[in-house]
């Protein structure tokens, strides 16, 4: 038999939610061509969901008016039986100072028309830009406010998450795309999240409706008719086309007639056995397109050994998605809506600027504002012609805080995104770099350091020295010095 209610699990203490959470992304696809939902119809369409047992919903800031509707479905409910209304607040890169972050924070508030929001949960375009551990901090304060009670974090890739929770970031959850065919997060993303507590939100798990019964034996489709869909067909494009869709699609077809539920419970149900994973997120077109029976199904059954081999016979056919979470934001393949997004970060004001160096035409250098530039007489970077030297750089955010005091990866982690935005300053990138030079207090932690530097320059594979020094300057574990030739 169906259950009644789907599984709930506890997030964090005193935040329970359903397994399913209901994700409200299509409202903005809805509203695309001029169109305003109604907001008092639309809640009552998410009503609807919420006494079915699935009283948890995902937004954002841009998605339509998404947040309007839930503050109306919200308003309806007591306390005991409110809804958990989760959101996210996307931010163009700019100075996180305490005035920008509250405002942003205030307006999900106000859209909510709640005291607190239950899951505030932060995305950041580009870490170059190093003004997202300001962002923390001050989403931190407002934590321990009362006006935020948890934060999350979305398509943060597993290097940056944990970075933000050994500085210490009270991050309880991590919002990234899961699924048959994006296998990325089952991952070192689920092993950090395992060991750290943090618990994985999968969304994408039906790709778009792609894995559905809808699409077995279906021929490719040539025309796309929405955001969606316009997103997932690039992931199926890059795992291995059509062909290997249709093979996850056939092996799990087979397993649903043997259970007796359909396609889209049995890719669903393989996430959420994934055991860091706490909810998957199913979109919904209000009152167009809903499928609570088929999705409470979804807890009627548990994945055998047999299916599982059969699942992984059709996996061996597909190829990875590249990088790792989020990296579909940040980096080629762009596997977006919009498709290539070097456009819009290209665009993202740089965190550092470049001045001309006074006496020395056609030559720039990077300043950073710290009072040991001058006292020192160096900068932070300099470009001569093609060439960008890059000083040797500390985990150092600011006036002197030390991030990720006592973790060596952290610290090389920010140190790479601070050179990054050096090079950027200067017309350059990562890409660019043709030496770097790698200085440890301890040798013992050659590997930690080394594996950050590997996946931040192995396309570049720029030439390498490493050593250890017998001290450091203050309570740094790591510096590092790059220089790169802009081509």
């Amino acid at each position: 038999m169906k259950p009644r209610q789907p599984d709930r699990v506890e997030l964090a203490p005193s935040l329970e939610i359903s397994r399913v959470v209901t994700g409200l992304w299509q409202v903005a696809d809805m509203e695309r061509n001029g169109r305003v939902l109604d907001p008092d119809l639309a809640a009552e369409h998410m009503l609807a969901y919420a006494r079915a047992g699935f009283d948890s919903f995902d937004m954002a800031d841009h998605y339509g008016s998404a947040e309007i509707i839930t503050g109306r479905l919200l308003a309806r409910a007591d306390t005991a039986t409110r809804p958990v209304a989760f959101t996210k607040w996307c931010p163009a890169p700019e100075a996180m100072t305490r005035a920008v972050v509250r405002a942003g924070v205030e307006e999900r508030r106000e859209r909510l028309g709640v005291q607190s929001i239950d899951l505030l949960q932060f995305h950041w375009w580009t870490f170059e830009h190093l003004a997202y551990i300001d962002a923390f901090k001050e989403l931190t304060a407002l934590r321990n406010e009362g006006v935020i009670r948890y934060i999350g974090v979305t398509n943060v890739d597993t290097d940056h998450l944990r970075l933000l929770v050994k500085h210490g970031f009270p991050i309880i959850s991590n919002q990234v795309s899961f699924s048959l065919l994006d296998r990325r997060a089952a991952e070192d993303m689920s092993a950090f999240c395992l060991q750290s507590g943090v618990r994985l939100l999968a969304y994408g798990t039906l790709q778009g409706g792609f894995l559905t019964d809808r699409w077995v034996g279906a021929p490719e489709p040539t025309t796309i008719p929405d955001w969606s869909k316009s997103k997932y067909k690039r992931f199926i494009d890059e795992a291995g086309g059509w062909d290997a869709l249709q093979g996850i699609l056939a092996a799990c077809r087979e397993i649903a007639t043997k259970h007796g539920v359909s396609v889209a419970n049995v890719a669903s149900r393989w996430v959420l056995e994934q055991p860091a994973v706490a909810t998957i997120i199913v979109g919904a077109r209000l009152g167009e397109s809903e499928h609570r029976d088929d999705n409470l199904a979804l807890f009627s059954f548990a994945l055998d050994a047999e299916d599982h081999a059969r699942i992984d016979a059709a996996l061996a056919r597909t190829k990875r998605i590249p990088g790792d979470c989020g990296d579909e934001y940040r980096r080629p393949p762009f596997l977006t809506a919009s498709g290539d997004l070097s456009h819009h970060l290209s665009g993202i004001p740089k965190y550092f600027e470049a001045s001309p160096v006074p006496g020395r035409p056609g030559r720039q250098r990077v300043d950073t504002g710290s009072v040991w530039e001058g006292i020192c007489g160096y900068s932070r970077a300099v470009r001569t012609g093609n060439r960008i030297l890059v000083s040797g750089t500390t985990a150092t955010h600011g006036s002197g805080e030390v991030i990720c005091p006592g973790d060596p990866a952290g610290q090389t982690v920010y140190i790479l995104d601070k050179i990054a935005a050096s090079l950027s300053a200067l017309g350059g990138s990562l890409d660019d770099v043709v030496r770097t030079r790698v200085y440890l207090q301890n040798a013992d932690h050659w590997e930690l350091v080394s594996r950050v530097h590997g996946r931040r320059f192995g396309e570049a594979r720029p030439a390498n020295t490493l050593l250890e020094i017998s001290r450091l300057i203050g309570d740094y574990l790591v510096e590092i010095e790059t220089e790169a030739l802009v081509e």
